[in-house]
């Protein structure tokens, strides 16, 4: 998976820099949210709980997907602006034990 940005401006008015991208992914399935997160954590040297990746579009009959993400000056600016589910999309998976499983008992 190579990530090439193709449009970076900065947003005053949310405080956060926004990005466009493609991911090109030949011979690989369209990558997951979270492994594009990463990757654009790595390349703009960036933290992870700052960077929220929107969407990511697929081309048709391409291994080829264009993206939007956003990166936030602080955590608190990003939870205050972002919706919850959004959030959550962006979140790892906690590896907690469900609460069903200790109340069976």
């Amino acid at each position: 998976m190579e990530i090439n940005i193709i449009e970076e401006k900065e947003n005053k008015v949310f405080n956060r820099k926004e990005i466009k991208f493609y991911v090109e992914y030949d011979g690989e399935s369209t990558p997951k949210v979270l492994d594009i997160k990463s990757k654009l954590v790595a390349l703009l040297n960036t933290k992870k709980d700052l960077v929220i990746v929107d969407n990511v579009q697929p081309h048709y009959g391409e291994p080829k997907a264009l993206g939007y993400a956003k990166i936030y000056a602080t955590p608190g600016d990003l939870k205050y602006i972002e919706r919850e589910f959004i959030i959550a999309k962006n979140t790892e998976p906690s590896a907690e034990p469900a609460e069903d499983e200790e109340s069976e008992e």
